[in-house]
Order: C-alpha cells, then structure tokens, then sequence
C-alpha cells in the first residue's frame, strides 16, 4: 500500500459497498415506483433482500477492518469546518449503511405474509425473532417501512453529497483526497499528490 491510500481491503470493501447501494436505490426505486406484475415483483423483493443483507455484512466487514487499518490522514489544509462535515457525513453514512438494512430486515420480520427470504435463491435467511412473533405485525411494519423509507431518501442525499465532495476534492482542490480510494492509481499521479 502506499502512504497516504486506503489499504487494498478497504478499496474493495468500499467499492463493493457503493456497488450494492447503487444496486438497491435502483431495485427500490423499481419496486417502488413501477407498476409490475407479482411474479416480477417478487423476484425484485428477494433480490432486494439478497443484496441487502449482502450490504450489511460487508459493512459489518469494512468496520471490523477499520478498527486495525485507520483511514489516511485528511490533507493538512483541509479546513476545520469541512474536516468536522467529512467526519459527520461518514458517521451519518455508516449509520444509514447499517440502519437501512435492519430496518428492511425488521420490516419483512414484521410482514404478516411471513415470506421467507432465501439470499440469492441459495441461503435461508431467518426473520428477526421478536418481531416475527408479534400478534399484530402490520403497525409493526409499517412503522418499519416508513424509517427505512425516509432513510433510503437521507440516504440518496448524503450519497450525492459525499460524491460531490469527493469529486470537488479531485477536479478543484486537486488534492488526491479521491485517488486514495480508487482502485488503480498510477505511481506518479500518487507522487504528486501532496
């Protein structure tokens, strides 16, 4: 690795992180705005689920590596104000990275269907087991949908934002703040970045 970039580890979490969000604004977008048949429909649920708790672990798996692999250093003449917004938009992002997932799996926990989720066709998945018991789950749901609904919406946002800032850093401040994180560099754009 060199100084100042993400380890490799940390690179592909990321990637496969923004991947899958990409991924479910899209099915959810889909599921939610689109008028499809049921059988569609059904396979873009469990595919929803799928990639979901496919997010969530890598997540879970991007934090654990964290806590031994800190990230680089912001670039010194980054002002306070903005070190202060990067650290609270990616608290905020790591929050929803995990908040969004569990609520989606507490809501299908909640369903008073009971559809069981089998990950990518393969893997059985169980309901959070509090909530799958409950006598009356459709308030239950509901509630869940709406938090996982306006959070998928904070969600988009802080996404915009954060690659509007990271795309600032690279075309205007030119300070290599997006170089660190991209899988391929080249040895002499990482030697001009401060």
């Amino acid at each position: 690795m060199q100084a100042g970039r993400y380890t490799r580890v940390a690179i592909g979490l990321h990637w496969v992180i923004a991947l899958g969000i990409f991924v479910l604004i899209a099915l959810g977008l889909a599921m939610t705005q689109l008028k499809l048949p049921a059988s569609t429909m059904f396979r873009l649920y469990q595919l929803h689920k799928s990639v979901g708790i496919t997010v969530l672990l890598a997540v879970l798996a991007r934090m654990a590596w964290r806590l031994g692999h800190p990230p680089p250093p912001l670039p010194a003449g980054l002002p306070a104000y903005e070190r202060r917004a990067a650290g609270g938009t990616h608290l905020l992002l790591y929050v929803l990275m995990l908040g969004l997932p569990l609520t989606g799996w507490a809501m299908v926990s909640a369903s008073p269907f009971n559809i069981p989720t089998v990950l990518f066709g393969v893997v059985p998945w169980p309901h959070l087991p509090v909530i799958s018991t409950l006598a009356h789950k459709a308030p239950v749901e509901a509630a869940f949908k709406a938090i996982h609904t306006y959070a998928a919406w904070t969600l988009i946002a802080l996404l915009a934002l954060h690659t509007g800032a990271a795309l600032r850093h690279h075309f205007v401040l030119r300070d290599g703040v997006l170089a660190r994180m991209l899988p391929t560099v080249s040895r002499a754009v990482s030697r001009r970045v401060p």
